[in-house]
């Protein structure tokens, strides 16, 4: 008995209507007891325009990971999209998207602002730890934050 196919959220997204860089409340979910998760859009590039080079988006990725839980709480994981154009936040409870717009520019801030060894850049702590892009990413966050970095409404595909 094969079970029927569902469609990706992202999948729906009109991406050719959206505008980078912004924050967009990309779905929710309620857990059997009741507790709240939000997934969010963290859009960087205009997607189908530009993308994010493996190694700055790497480092982005542990940046990011180690700065946002200082800015909200109940982060549960941050990711970098396949299409390399941004991240998935996932957030247990409600903070909504202003919020997270928030916690998002002050993240920003501290890669930007950053001047230590990135963290988890070793054999032992990153399966990749050769690609990343110190000063790419750098770019990338001094780009979002001029941006206008903003909230985005979900535009579905007509």
């Amino acid at each position: 008995m094969s079970r029927p196919l569902v469609v990706p959220e992202s999948f729906r997204l009109d991406h050719q209507k959206v505008k980078a860089p912004y924050v967009r409340l990309a779905g929710v979910k309620e857990t059997p007891k009741g507790d709240r998760i939000e997934k969010y859009d963290l859009r960087l590039a205009q997607p189908n325009q530009e993308a994010l080079s493996t190694g700055a988006i790497h480092t982005l990725e542990h940046l990011l990971a180690t700065y946002i839980r200082s800015h909200l709480e109940g982060v549960v994981d941050i990711s970098p999209m396949g299409c390399r154009t941004g991240f998935y936040l996932v957030v247990l409870g409600e903070p909504g998207p202003q919020k997270v717009l928030e916690a998002f520019q002050a993240t920003l801030q501290d890669v930007v602002n950053h001047a230590e060894p990135i963290p988890g850049v070793s054999e032992f702590e990153c399966g990749n730890y050769r690609d990343h892009d110190p000063e790419g990413a750098k770019v990338w966050a001094e780009r979002a934050l001029s941006g206008p970095l903003h909230v985005q409404e979900t535009i579905e595909i007509a």
